[in-house]
């Protein structure tokens, strides 16, 4: 692929994958229960840190790791089960057995009966079906649109979720300021009805499933292809510290709004909301580029430690407010980029077990992460929360830049000119669709 590519190349229609009616369906559905998921977490958060527990950060984060250590110990087998049977049917069930979490959740917290070793086993709960819904989740959307328009799905299934996370906090701390937690709770068990419609309505007949893989050593087989996919194994490795160690704002945005600006339900369910203009600018600009890229990979890295670095400080909460945005568009076009790269890299019938390991890299470093940071929290303060992940992502960037540039396996292709161009390929890539763009 030449690295001057026309410009018409470059870009697409922001909606283009609003052309094919599943994924219509699709979006419509998935809007609907991130919006509702948004408003569980924001109520879960409140539950824990004002109910359940004394502001403990540390809970907090135990939490957390307990909801996503799931998605890292059973990822192999999450990714042979979604190359293994029919993705429509495996997120029936996973958006079912969700939606039967949050009613319990719901329950019991109505009820009045609710104690912390209550969300804590419904973490482990939730952890255990994400670890099968998310990979599978991935994977389907190459099935619902041509290759080429993949990279704008994934950019359209982020500001989904994103859009969301502008709706979702901010609603729920209205709610919970107005009519307390349980109410929120509700909201999102009945979420998960439009997700559960929108698969049920879709046409098989437009949908193009990858081949299901038969037979034994599926899960050795996707260990050994990412083993052997350095290009895969560079960008796994920025997800990794990324999620692990930059991205606990479940975590810093509760702390810092209780802790350092003393703020409530409302002013803290608002904060998620203003990270969401960040994050959702950057989910549509991702939509309308028609490759990833490297170079915007590492930048947005770059930005996300030194905004991070800057939110630490921030001396007002209006001060962190507006610096949230920024940091919320520099963490997902790193996700984005990241996301579309090792879609596109991997083979169709190795991509659900490639985005497993993929999720568990990203989602599965959370239950190291979340009880670090909430420890540096109890420790040191709010701020340091986000001081550490700062540092944690400039040494991942520092590390990324280095192995590109010495890595034997990887080729650096530049062509000067404004602005330059850089292709990182892997020698043995067999289409264009493997390589990374910078």
């Amino acid at each position: 692929m030449s690295a001057r590519s026309p410009r018409s190349s470059n870009s697409v229609n922001t909606f283009a994958s609003f052309r094919f009616f599943n994924y219509r369906l699709y979006f419509s559905g998935s809007f609907i229960a991130n919006v509702g998921t948004w408003m569980a977490r924001v109520a879960q958060d409140w539950l824990v840190l004002t109910q359940l527990t004394n502001h403990s950060s540390a809970a907090l984060g135990l939490i957390t790791g307990l909801q996503f250590a799931p998605v890292a110990l059973l990822a192999p087998y999450a990714g042979s089960i979604a190359d293994r049977f029919p993705k429509r049917r495996i997120l029936m069930a996973t958006t079912l057995s969700l939606a039967a979490t949050s009613f319990i959740l719901w329950l019991l917290v109505a009820s009045g009966t609710v104690q912390l070793w209550h969300v804590y086993a419904l973490a482990v709960a939730q952890g255990v079906i994400t670890a099968l819904d998310n990979p599978t989740r991935q994977a389907f959307a190459s099935e619902m649109v041509p290759t080429r328009f993949l990279p704008n799905a994934v950019g359209l299934n982020s500001a989904s979720f994103n859009g969301a996370r502008l709706l979702g906090p901010g609603i729920s701390g209205l709610i919970i300021a107005a009519f307390g937690i349980p109410p929120a709770l509700l909201i999102n068990t009945v979420s998960f009805g439009a997700p559960l419609v929108a698969l049920y309505l879709m046409r098989s007949s437009e949908l193009t499933p990858a081949p299901l893989r038969k037979g034994r050593g599926a899960m050795k087989e996707g260990l050994r292809y990412v083993r052997n996919r350095p290009d895969i194994l560079l960008v796994m490795f920025v997800v990794f510290m990324l999620g692990t160690f930059g991205m606990n704002f479940q975590i810093t945005n509760a702390l810092m709004a209780t802790t350092v600006y003393h703020k409530g339900a409302g002013e803290y369910g608002l904060l998620g909301s203003i990270m969401a203009v960040g994050t959702l600018a950057a989910a549509l600009i991702a939509a309308r580029r028609a490759r990833p890229r490297l170079r915007i990979l590492l930048g947005a890295l770059a930005g996300f430690t030194v905004t991070t670095a800057l939110l630490a400080a921030a001396p007002s909460y209006l001060a962190y407010s507006i610096i949230l945005i920024p940091v919320g568009l520099f963490a997902l076009t790193v996700l984005t980029s990241a996301n579309s790269s090792v879609q596109l890299a991997a083979e169709p019938e190795m991509r659900g077990r490639v985005m497993a390991l993929y999720m568990a890299i990203f989602m599965g470093g959370t239950p190291l992460g979340a009880p670090i940071i909430g420890w540096v929290g109890q420790v040191w303060g709010a701020r340091w929360t986000l001081a550490a992940g700062a540092i944690a992502t400039g040494i991942a960037f520092a590390i990324a830049f280095w192995f590109i540039v010495t890595h034997d396996q990887l080729r650096l292709r530049l062509q000067f000119g404004w602005p330059p161009r850089l292709q990182v390929l892997h020698p043995h890539t067999r289409h264009t669709d493997a390589e990374l763009v910078a």
